[in-house]
């Protein structure tokens, strides 16, 4: 799942996260870890993530540094001009960032990893879209642990 993660990452030129992911994120990926605070098989993933060029959508960060730069105002217009910039494009995670592209359509692709673990509580993804989405089955790959990753495009 990490190598996958890494490959993922490696399509992308930079990362856009909201606030509280940003945050999640950076306390798990940012060097340096305490000795033993990870196992060395998530040593490609940390050093990727540390390494990428974040964007982080927030009306409340003052400032912000590990390779980061905010992103305020319209979203729409934001994410439309880090789009036209040259390149492989942005990836990103989370629950209410996603939401509020996908609600301005600028989301082209989705990879939804669903766990062989039924958690029974957290957050339901797209919870209040106002309208669906169609999607086209564009891969599918199984890992040994029993996780499927699943990737889209909207059908538009």
């Amino acid at each position: 799942m990490h190598r996958h993660a890494v490959e993922n990452l490696e399509r992308a030129d930079a990362l856009l996260f909201g606030r509280v992911i940003y945050e999640m994120m950076e306390a798990a990926w940012r060097p340096p870890a305490p000795a033993g605070a990870r196992p060395d098989w998530m040593e490609p993933c940390a050093r990727t993530i540390s390494a990428a060029k974040k964007y982080v959508v927030s009306s409340t960060l003052d400032r912000v540094d590990w390779n980061v730069e905010l992103v305020r105002g319209d979203l729409g217009k934001a994410v439309q001009q880090l789009k036209r910039e040259p390149g492989k494009g942005l990836l990103t995670g989370g629950v209410k960032l996603p939401l509020a592209l996908a609600e301005l359509g600028l989301i082209d692709e989705y990879e939804f990893v669903l766990q062989p673990r039924l958690a029974g509580h957290g957050p339901t993804l797209f919870a209040g879209l106002s309208k669906g989405i169609d999607l086209k089955l564009v891969s599918r790959l199984e890992f040994g642990s029993g996780a499927v990753a699943m990737r889209y495009e909207p059908t538009r």
